[in-house]
């Protein structure tokens, strides 16, 4: 048996949860190898039917190096997507952990494929996924430690079970992994599908291709060795028809949009209707703040997904909350500056949307394989004391950084004030950022038409097909727009780091009963190209708490705390900062309809005029986390 390191890019664990072009000759050949590798150093258990409390059966391959009888930790990689058939990344995946010394299990979530049982989001795993665990620690041939990995839909589940403390549950490397919280510190998104209580449109797009429980199974009780037979002439993998969600998105009423589509019957329909603390999102497999919290984790999250400011909300919400020393002082976070589960690359330089983040190179796979090591194998390699608690990319500076804590040593908040002569409408208007308050309340007025919202342009979003591209672009298109207010700094005369959570206060009014406001923050270059950093909304109706509404009376003002954004960027000297404020982000964010009644069943929108005002009594304000003595 090798006992050599593991080695697991996550680059592979993205490629395994997309969508497979068809192969090239070279690609073809190349899988053959794999393949063919993958047989020599493997004892292969296909469909093994491991069973639950409860009896039902989850579809498990599993694999192990050929002779190896006793003593391999396991890695676990528990999914909701189909392994009947593996992809070229999948092998490398298993190749790399069996040469590492480890068994590799992989799973596939009840209800999905060739397991039994009837399916949820995430899989339950306070009793699925801690049977899970229960049953690979107990093999003959495991040491008794699994480590658990994934990106996004394999790295959610993970949360929950983490609460649990397993005996066995050594380890984790969960990444991208925010739509596994649902309440922490600030944040009560509810698994991404809200964003300061504003329905985010991913769902809509992910459930329609993963939520196929609408399919033919396999009769529960099936004898394992017609299970095997079967997935060899049955892939029970749909092949959905193509959705043009650019246009689709746009469908009213909300509720209905899985029917407009003809995608899969589900939960899409009763989740849209639940408000952000509906009971029903804590008694799932959502993890709340009010759970303990029992492993090591090393987190790996990125700038533009569309869940960092949870994910870096949990990370302290562990450092500073979990019981045992040895779970809170060994929590470490790793941030790019890239999309949903885009962490490698090859490349010296990357783009993400149009912007260039220079080489964002990173060894994610020398760092999971020994802090694997050290949890599962006992080995002293030294991963704790010579890993920074978080290493960050800091875009515009365009390196890596480190610090113990987030957000960094020596952060401290500075405050710019909006302000204009009334009109800061569009790129071409006065609004203005500045050190103090306006004396005199000269407030900017907008017409928001949810009918002609403002579209998204980049982002941190994921999962909306051809909808929305994540990333970082010039923003001035939107800028022009009259319904989008833009306020500008002066150029710096030296450069700051905004490393952090960045708050934003707005004093606001409406004619409307219920609107959103939309804030974007916005590095703007000497040559006047606008690049977004961070973005983010908050339903008004929420203002006082997500557990009552608060509707609006026109003329009246009222003090709204915006969802916080979270970033890091460098911007340099002869920049400028901006901030873009509207209500629409369309199609990331699902546009209010102002009628301050249900959102997702509304369907006639009403046209809102909306107000910020800003002055000494109404200090409408942004607040940047300024790390003194970076460069």
């Amino acid at each position: 048996m090798n006992r050599g390191s593991l080695k697991l890019g996550t680059g592979l664990l993205l490629t395994a949860l997309l969508a497979v072009a068809p192969a090239s000759a070279d690609e073809e050949e190349e899988l053959e190898r794999l393949q063919s590798k993958l047989e020599e150093l493997a004892d292969v258990q296909k469909k093994v039917m491991v069973p639950m409390r409860d009896g039902i059966r989850l579809a498990t391959d599993v694999y192990l190096p050929k002779g190896a009888d006793a003593g391999l930790p396991a890695i676990f990689w528990r999914t909701p997507y189909n392994f009947n058939e593996l992809s070229k990344s999948r092998i490398e995946l298993a190749i790399r952990a069996l040469e590492g010394g480890y068994g590799f299990v992989i799973q596939n979530e009840r209800g999905k494929f060739f397991s039994e049982g009837e399916w949820e989001i995430l899989g339950f795993p306070r009793t699925d996924g801690y049977d899970a665990l229960d049953w690979i620690s107990a093999q003959p041939w495991s040491n008794g430690k699994v480590g658990t990995i994934g990106c996004s839909s394999s790295a959610e589940w993970q949360l929950a079970l983490a609460a649990m403390d397993h005996p066995a549950h050594a380890a984790m490397v969960p990444m991208a992994s925010g739509a596994g919280i649902g309440r922490v510190g600030r944040f009560q998104e509810q698994g991404n599908w809200y964003r300061g209580g504003v329905y985010q449109m991913l769902f809509g797009t992910w459930l329609y291709g993963v939520q196929n429980t609408q399919r033919p199974r396999l009769p529960e009780g099936l004898p394992r060795e017609d299970v095997v037979r079967l997935s060899r002439y049955f892939d029970l993998a749909p092949e959905m028809p193509e959705i043009d969600w650019s246009e689709k998105l746009e469908h009213l009423p909300l509720v209905t949009m899985m029917e407009e589509v003809e995608g899969p019957k589900g939960i899409y329909a009763e989740f849209i209707q639940r408000k952000p603390d509906d009971p029903a999102w804590f008694e799932g497999g959502l993890y709340q703040d009010d759970e303990p919290w029992g492993v090591p984790a090393l987190w790996m999250n990125s700038w533009y997904d569309v869940s960092i400011g949870p994910n870096l909300e949990l990370f302290n919400h562990v450092t500073t909350n979990a019981a045992d020393p040895e779970v809170r002082d060994n929590q470490y976070v790793v941030i790019a500056p890239t999309p949903h589960c885009r962490f490698e690359t090859d490349n010296k330089e990357t783009i993400v949307g149009e912007r260039n983040m220079g080489d964002v190179r990173f060894d994610y796979e020398g760092l999971t394989t020994r802090w694997f090591d050290h949890w599962l194998k006992g080995e002293k390699n030294g991963v704790l004391e010579q890993t920074p608690r978080v290493q960050y990319y800091s875009m515009g500076a365009n390196r890596w950084r480190s610090s113990s804590t987030w957000p960094p040593e020596r952060s401290e908040a500075l405050t710019f004030y909006l302000a204009s002569d009334g009109a800061a409408n569009s790129l071409f208007g006065d609004g203005r950022l500045v050190s103090e308050p306006p004396t005199t309340d000269r407030p900017d007025r907008f017409t928001y038409d949810p009918m002609v919202p403002v579209p998204s342009l980049g982002g941190g979003v994921c999962c909306t097909g051809n909808a929305v591209e994540p990333g970082s672009f010039d923003q001035r298109g939107n800028e022009a727009r009259h319904d989008v207010l833009v306020y500008t700094s002066e150029p710096l005369a030296e450069g700051i780091e905004v490393s952090g959570s960045i708050e934003v206060t707005l004093w606001v009014g409406s004619d409307a009963r219920d609107t959103d406001f939309t804030v974007k923050l916005i590095d703007v270059e000497p040559d006047g190209a606008g690049y977004n950093l961070d973005e983010t909304i908050q339903r008004v109706r929420y203002r006082e708490g997500y557990d009552r509404e608060a509707f609006m009376e026109p003329g009246q003002v009222y003090e709204l705390e915006v969802s916080p954004m979270t970033t890091s960027a460098w911007i340099g000297a002869g920049h400028r900062i901006r901030i873009e404020v509207s209500s629409s982000n369309f199609p990331r964010f699902a546009r209010n309809l102002n009628t301050g009644g249900d959102n997702w069943a509304d369907s006639v929108p009403v046209v809102a005029h909306n107000v910020i005002h800003h002055s000494t009594d109404y200090p409408s304000q942004i607040r940047l986390p300024i790390v003194r003595g970076a460069e």
